[in-house]
């Protein structure tokens, strides 16, 4: 894969760098930390690349560069009955804060309801929904409509192969590379199906480098790792257990491939949790800043 610049013949004497967001759900929130003391910095990426939470929010970047605006929108879409509308799955009763006999009773049907579908398809969600968000939240534009040139992971279904998007129909290629499998049903993308880009690439810092071929490639990684603190106690639970813990060690991998790493302490969530909006954005600027000085560095040449 050639990189945009030299495809258009163009040539720059700067190093640039090419920005790699990773997967990770609500802790995904931190990319827009990233995103906004980059721009607070004047540093502006030649190129993103995203898996999962890190495509949607590297392409509402990419097609609006202003931070401040898209972390608007995103809490605004937070908040409003069309997130609601999503029903992402809650793996464990044990998370829910609420222990009214009321929320528990919803709880246990949530979890029953769940259980069956588990039992007799291969997703607990309609996909419809995902793309859905996903065109409200880009607007339903397209490819041509980008400031900045994006890249999409998603991994085709049965097969596995990783595949990187350049172009085509980006609301879709966006919902694919977020259909967590058994969530959310496989996408159909110019006559093949596809799932969350993260399973193969979950910090793309290898698709950034071929890219970027000379670039300075940044990635943030906001993956799960296991708390120490809970034990799963459902077979859903224990199947999330084991991702985590494979997916750690695939990302020590995917991380030493990056010449800047940027890494937000976010903690133990579940990838459904989207409450600590304000938290994860935080934690995404602090990591930034951390990592600023060796950017520049490096920017520098």
């Amino acid at each position: 894969m050639k990189a945009w610049w030299k495809k258009n013949g163009g040539s720059s004497p700067e190093r640039h760098f090419v920005l790699a967001l990773g997967g990770g759900g609500g802790r995904g929130l931190a990319h827009l930390g990233v995103l906004d003391v980059l721009e607070e910095h004047e540093l502006r990426p030649r190129a993103i690349i995203g898996s999962s939470i890190g495509a949607l929010f590297g392409t509402m970047y990419a097609l609006q560069p202003d931070a401040g605006r898209v972390i608007e929108r995103v809490t605004e879409f937070l908040r409003s009955p069309a997130f609601a509308g999503l029903n992402l799955p809650v793996i464990d009763g044990a998370e829910i804060e609420d222990q009214s006999w009321l929320s528990v009773l919803t709880a246990a049907a949530r979890q029953t309801m769940l259980y069956t579908r588990a039992a007799t398809g291969i997703a607990v969600s309609h996909a419809d929904t995902l793309v859905s968000a996903v065109h409200t939240l880009c607007e339903g534009k397209s490819f041509a409509d980008l400031a900045i040139p994006m890249y999409i992971s998603a991994v085709r279904f049965p097969s596995g192969e990783c595949h990187v998007f350049e172009d085509g129909d980006l609301v879709r290629i966006i919902a694919a590379s977020m259909a967590v499998p058994g969530v959310f049903e496989p996408l159909i993308v110019d006559g093949d199906k596809y799932v969350d880009g993260g399973l193969a690439a979950e910090v793309p810092a290898r698709e950034a480098r071929q890219i970027g071929d000379d670039d300075i490639v940044v990635a943030v990684n906001v993956g799960a790792r296991p708390d120490p603190n809970f034990e799963p106690s459902n077979v859903l639970s224990m199947l999330d257990w084991s991702t985590r813990v494979k997916a750690l060690y695939l990302r020590r991998f995917e991380k030493a491939l990056a010449d800047v790493l940027i890494e937000p302490l976010v903690g133990f969530r579940q990838w459904h949790d989207f409450s600590r909006v304000e938290a994860e954005i935080e934690a995404g600027r602090q990591a930034t800043l951390e990592q600023l000085p060796l950017l520049r560095q490096l920017l520098a040449g």
